[in-house]
């Protein structure tokens, strides 16, 4: 098939201060996929540099086998691109859907970076040019540490001021270089997911408990962080902080366990990693509908906004690709709207509005049917709502 694979490429951004659980976290995403006894009947996952791949696993096996921590990493701002590869693929379903192979970008950014002032202009820029690496994501998690949550357990407040604080501050001082002579950005991160990394320390917690605790201690931060956020883009009302939350944990770590002969950390017991590729993958064509449906955007911003919703959405429901892509671009003028919103709003809402039981249905027959983009996009989807049901993730609606 001429051009095949069509890759669609989703990108997320990792940000949390050092010892956060960046790479604990990536490793742990990875790994359990290149294990032997690694069940998905559906997708694989290739890690496209085999040397980080290799790195990943190592960390991984590292965790799984000798309950042995990554090193950690200073100072280093690295991409991850994992391609989420069809099993059974045929030239059949090839020719019937709008693309082939999913790929997640990963960005992790450095944690020191939110803690350290750079001590070289060369170094101001390089983190400068390390950002504007990661503004093609739509979605972005910020760590919080539950480590740091038991250290000050009771003056919570003090550690998340400081941790959103530093985090705005770093926004402010980049702001400048990131903005130049061209105004605000038309693309940057839209959905800032406050994520609690290491959630398994706090085991009696779910996602409410975690948005509660910040909405009670750290609410005026959030604004302050929302508002520096919203002073770097163009249409700031199309912007979700604060309002989106999740658990997430890498592995158990059961401290003492390793000298009583049992294993220190369960690399079994996680939780959120597989949201990641659904979140990633399906809650920007979310918010882009749910945007879209409440306010008037400019048509540049609609167009980086979740610019891949017409062939998720296509391949969700199975509809042509190009017939979608011919309605965006027919009308994709300002004066144009009211076509838009007549015609090719309803289709990208339809794909995110089936839920619950017919959800199910589609995504069984789609299997049954061998369109294996479609099933995995709604398995997607299933797993995004057993997230909410299972109180790992509260999302914006």
């Amino acid at each position: 098939m001429p051009g095949y694979p069509r890759i669609r490429r989703q990108s997320i951004a990792v940000f949390g201060e050092s010892g956060s659980g960046k790479t604990v976290l990536v490793s742990s995403f990875f790994g359990p996929t290149q294990e032997g006894s690694f069940k998905n009947d559906l997708w694989d996952v290739v890690a496209q540099k085999a040397g980080q791949g290799n790195r990943l696993y190592q960390n991984y096996l590292g965790m799984r086998d000798s309950s042995t921590l990554p090193s950690q990493t200073r100072f280093a701002n690295t991409t991850y691109d994992f391609a989420i590869k069809l099993k059974n693929d045929n030239q059949e379903s090839q020719s019937k859907r709008p693309f082939d192979e999913l790929h997640l970008v990963w960005h992790d950014y450095p944690g020191e970076w939110f803690e350290e002032d750079p001590d070289s202009e060369e170094e101001r820029r390089r983190r400068t040019d390390t950002f504007r690496t990661l503004l093609s994501s739509d979605v972005a998690l910020l760590l919080v540490d539950g480590q740091k949550l038991l250290d000050y357990r009771g003056e919570e407040e003090r550690y998340l001021k400081s941790l959103i604080g530093n985090f705005r501050q770093s926004l402010v001082r980049l702001k400048p270089d990131l903005l130049g002579d061209k105004g605000p950005l038309v693309e940057f991160p839209r959905i800032w997911i406050l994520s609690l990394s290491k959630s398994d320390l706090l085991s009696e917690w779910d996602v409410d408990n975690f948005r509660d605790l910040l909405i009670r201690t750290a609410a005026d931060d959030m604004d302050r962080l929302r508002s520096a956020i919203a002073d770097l883009v163009e249409a700031p009302e199309a912007l979700s902080v604060g309002e989106d939350f999740m658990l997430l944990s890498s592995a158990k770590f059961e401290l003492g366990a390793a000298q009583s002969g049992g294993p220190a950390i369960d690399v079994t017991s996680r939780v959120g990693l597989d949201l990641i590729l659904p979140i990633a993958s399906l809650l920007p064509l979310e918010r882009r509908v749910l945007w879209e449906e409440r306010m008037t955007l400019p048509r540049k911003v609609v167009d980086s906004l979740a610019d891949g919703a017409d062939v998720i959405a296509a391949a969700l429901t199975g509809a042509k690709f190009s017939g979608v892509d011919k309605l965006l671009k027919k009308f994709a003028k300002a004066d144009k709207r009211a076509d838009f919103l007549a015609k090719v709003l309803p289709l990208l809402a339809a794909a995110v509005k089936v839920a619950g039981p017919k959800l199910k249905e589609v995504n069984e027959h789609a299997r049954a049917q061998n369109q294996h983009l479609r099933a995995m996009l709604t398995q997607f989807k299933m797993d995004l709502e057993q997230g909410v049901e299972d109180r790992i993730l509260r999302a914006q609606k």
